[in-house]
């Protein structure tokens, strides 16, 4: 059975293939979830993640079903293999925004569903199909391309860098010291495919001629009670004028949003001609739309063969 929980599940041309059903009409890709129901599980809140996957869900056919966290209880209210095995019954996939990875691990090994990552503290895979998305639309092909992260190496990082990798992009993360990836991290990125991946202390250095500059909130959720620490070792990584100005000259704004104006991004980048946030927001509908549909294709869902 096939499940998504990292980008680097797909393969390049499996991404490529993704990619191609998020650009397809609706006529195209047909109803494939006609009379499913697909479960949302929400341990972590989000605005775009579940405006997205909802809509996705039912631009296919399907009953996107909303659950809380605190509805279902990882391992508090009942077990996750036995939230995983009744749902099921319900369900033509599971998809889940959770707190850790491996609850998404567990749910994946019973096989019973496909499951699909919505956020975890490793990955962010359906953002990096949408980054990847906008990117060829605003780009076109973006093989030998550089793209920079600058900020923290979390988890949304970590899925753009497995994706770009698969897109054979020259790679670039700009870290502050103690928030980057390590050699063993930096070696498995290249291993997927990177035309190249090098890892630099200075945001300015990192978006040297890069086509597009990525970055993302300084703190995250759950770690707020570290904001003054790690406002202060990020206080050079902002991305600002002086940043855009060193990438190319056509270079593109992104961020996975929501963003702090002032903090990580200057007010005149995120609202400036080079910002493409909201298409990239936007892409998210699309992206989940194409890796329902691929995940229908890839386990019989539209021939019936599951619940």
């Amino acid at each position: 059975m096939r499940h998504f929980l990292d980008t680097a599940d797909l393969s390049r041309k499996e991404l490529g293939r993704v990619l191609e059903l998020a650009t397809q009409r609706q006529e195209a890709l047909g109803w494939p979830l006609a009379d499913y129901g697909v479960a949302l599980i929400f341990e972590k809140p989000s605005n775009r993640t579940r405006q997205s996957m909802e809509m996705a869900v039912v631009q296919l056919g399907g009953h996107p079903i909303f659950t809380r966290g605190e509805e279902v209880g990882f391992d508090v209210r009942e077990s996750v293999e036995d939230i995983t095995r009744i749902m099921a019954g319900y369900h033509a996939m599971i998809a889940a925004r959770v707190i850790d990875h491996g609850v998404l691990e567990r749910m994946a090994s019973l096989d019973e569903v496909p499951i699909i990552n919505m956020l975890s503290d490793k990955s962010h895979p359906l953002q990096s199909v949408a980054d990847v998305l906008t990117m060829r639309e605003e780009l076109g092909s973006l093989s030998g391309l550089t793209v920079t992260w600058i900020g923290d190496y979390n988890n949304v990082a970590r899925s753009l860098a497995e994706a770009c990798a698969l897109e054979g992009m020259h790679l670039r993360l700009g870290c502050p010291d103690g928030y980057g990836a390590d050699g063993e991290e930096l070696s498995r990125i290249a291993s997927l495919g990177a035309a190249s991946v090098e890892q630099l202390d200075s945001a300015e250095a990192a978006a040297e001629g890069a086509h597009a500059v990525h970055t993302d909130v300084f703190v995250s959720m759950g770690q707020e009670a570290d904001t003054e620490r790690r406002l202060r070792d990020f206080a050079a990584f902002q991305v600002d004028e002086n940043v855009m100005a060193a990438a190319d000259q056509n270079a593109i704004f992104m961020h996975c949003l929501p963003a702090h104006r002032g903090v990580e991004v200057a007010a005149d980048v995120i609202d400036g001609p080079a910002s493409r946030v909201v298409r990239q927001a936007h892409n998210r509908m699309h992206a989940a739309r194409g890796v329902l549909a691929f995940l229908c294709e890839e386990n019989d869902i539209t021939k019936g063969d599951t619940k």
